[in-house]
């Protein structure tokens, strides 16, 4: 059967009568210095509680070396390095070959089979099949591997008896670049065109409050299409057990909770002459600003999330985001230029220097 991911497959034999598994694992390695394993985790799909096997070159004689390894919360949570330690599940015998023999040498793209014989508990024929694969080994230690959504999505539910396999959410690509495209135009372009609408036009009294208006929509329709996003990442969540990206998944809380209480605010805005519209001014500013702050660190690191670190996706996004910057620095000198110069008035009318005449006209007194 092949595999979802890293162009893995597994072949096995199942027998009834005394509920032996005999299973060959073929995978590849990524590094010269790296490590391939396979396991079997017996009470869920995910990483955290897999007994696993993994083969990588003996730091001492060079030759190929598999030993049994449990994979418990803390190598999550890189806490300590990864230990080798005896398995607490059936397993009979194990070995690992090169593919091309013994002069076969370990390198980027080589291939390697990992034989098992395991016994499974009595009636019990679904297994959890997990594997992955690394750069790195220190001493007899397997370093963490990629963090890629395809690296953290090499996890597969089937039965051994009728070789059937549980619906696996494995092409999730297109799920992911419209989650990914929606959120940056959002949170990443369209709310912060709605705050330099609001910050560089409401001084313009030609326009009136049509700067009000396009500042509300604009802020609307990204909370909206911001909205439908988060959504999509929560169903991308759903459908992608034991892949966890914590610090983007609290990034994306974050930015959806203040865009959420932004609208709120406009429920609550009270009147110009109201004595707490100062405090609403300063609340709606500080929770606008930090929605702004944080929509842009999430949208990178969603680029990070998706391996598009070095992607034409980020470079558009940055052309844009440039854009942006560069029209608010303008529109920033703009207004301070506008400030200095009416500032500047404002104290030769006080100095006695200007005069205004009744119908607004202005001189300079001689």
């Amino acid at each position: 059967m092949n595999l979802p991911t890293q162009q893995a497959s597994i072949a096995w034999t199942f027998y009834p009568h005394n509920s032996t598994l005999e299973v060959v694992f073929f995978g590849t390695f990524i590094s010269p210095s790296g490590w391939v394993g396979w396991g079997i985790n017996p009470t869920s799909p995910e990483m955290t509680g897999t007994r696993a096997l993994i083969a990588f070159s003996d730091p001492n004689t060079g030759q190929i070396v598999l030993l049994p390894y449990i994979l418990d919360p803390n190598v999550k949570l890189q806490k300590s390095p990864l230990l080798s330690r005896p398995l607490d599940v059936g397993l009979v015998s194990s070995t690992a070959a090169m593919y091309g023999g013994k002069m076969a040498t370990i390198h980027n793209g080589a291939a390697i089979q990992i034989y098992a014989t395991i016994k499974l508990e009595s009636n019990r024929t679904k297994i959890h099949l997990v594997w992955n694969r690394g750069l790195y080994v220190q001493g007899y230690s397997p370093t963490i591997h990629p963090t890629t959504s395809t690296d953290l999505s090499s996890i597969a539910t089937f039965d051994v008896l009728s070789g059937s396999s549980a619906p696996q959410h494995t092409d999730l690509t297109m799920l992911r670049v419209i989650h990914g495209t929606m959120n940056a135009i959002s949170w990443g372009i369209l709310l912060p065109m709605g705050a330099i609408t609001a910050r560089y036009f409401r001084p313009i009294q030609a326009l009136g409050p049509a700067w009000f208006y396009a500042h509300a929509g604009i802020q609307l329709f990204a909370v909206i299409l911001g909205t439908v996003g988060f959504a999509i990442g929560i169903r991308l969540g759903q459908l992608s057990p034991g892949v966890e990206y914590k610090l983007h998944r609290k990034l994306g809380i974050a930015v959806f909770c203040l865009g959420a209480l932004q609208t709120l605010a406009l429920l609550f805005r009270p009147d110009t002459r109201n004595k707490f519209r100062k405090y609403w001014k300063s609340y709606h500013h500080f929770v606008g600003y930090s929605c702004v702050v944080l929509g842009f660190v999430n949208v990178f690191q969603g680029f990070e999330v998706m391996g598009a670190s070095r992607s034409y996706a980020k470079l558009s996004y940055c052309l844009g985001l440039s854009t942006l910057i560069g029209v608010s620095i303008a529109l920033e000198v703009n207004s301070w230029v506008v400030f200095c110069r009416k500032s500047k008035e404002e104290k030769m009318r006080r100095e006695g220097l200007i005069g205004t005449s009744d119908k607004g006209s202005s001189g300079i007194h001689t």
